[in-house]
């Protein structure tokens, strides 16, 4: 069932313990099952799960882990977490994280806390809501070592989002495809007011050529961002 997962992990320098093994497992069947009723990912075949997004998910946490950017205690937030990629990835990977789940969508939210039980995640969160309402909450903001975010928004957009939640010093990080470098000179602006500086990580996954996107915080975000819900989307920075 995880033939290609077990064999490809290597390349990352990775190996399944026994239990991570059965972990993926519980996670490609739980994963078949609720997308019956609920849109978690486009195709739920278990070799597409297992090379878009469970080796996908690796592949970035091998990244930040060679460069110290995830730690074993890093305390790492998921905005827009979906289906639990690549943050619920990362946990089981390198179960020492602190993880939080953020989604908007409250089915989407119920099956990540089936996963999280189901997989036994310790120091695992679930929140449901917008990140422009949940950035503003005591607790939550500027609290992260790590934010991560997959297939969210455009960079520009995609900060606002973000970096409220990032302690100064933490990271952003974002994977991104053949635009990056266009994204990067767009959210130039956005950068300035959240109080960003933005470098670039190789991404060795198999097809397309990717990139992570990093930023780190270097001051404050100014208090009024993020803007009310779905304005960051309607008029980026």
């Amino acid at each position: 069932m995880l033939a290609t997962l077990s064999r490809e992990t290597a390349a990352y320098g990775v190996r399944l313990t026994p239990r991570q093994t059965r972990q993926f497992e519980t996670y490609l069947s739980l994963l078949a099952d609720w997308s019956q009723r609920v849109n978690l990912v486009g195709n739920a075949d278990a070799e597409v799960v297992q090379r878009r997004h469970f080796l996908e998910s690796i592949a970035l946490g091998a990244a930040l882990r060679e460069r110290e950017i995830l730690r074993p205690d890093t305390d790492l937030l998921d905005v827009g977490a979906g289906a639990g990629f690549p943050g619920a990835v990362l946990k089981i990977v390198w179960p020492g994280i602190r993880l939080t789940l953020l989604e908007a969508t409250a089915k989407k939210t119920a099956f990540l806390s089936a996963l999280v039980e189901s997989l036994e995640l310790d120091e695992t969160a679930v929140l449901t809501g917008r990140a422009e309402t949940l950035a503003h909450t005591p607790g939550l903001r500027g609290r992260f070592d790590l934010v991560v975010a997959r297939a969210v928004a455009p960079l520009a957009v995609l900060l606002e989002l973000t970096l409220p939640f990032a302690r100064v010093g933490g990271r952003v990080v974002t994977p991104k495809g053949s635009r990056a470098a266009e994204e990067i000179a767009a959210a130039g602006h956005a950068l300035a007011v959240l109080g960003g500086k933005v470098f670039t990580v190789p991404l060795p996954v198999p097809g397309p050529p990717q990139t992570l996107v990093a930023v780190m915080k270097e001051r404050e975000t100014p208090s009024e961002y993020p803007r009310r819900p779905g304005l960051p989307a309607k008029s980026p920075l």
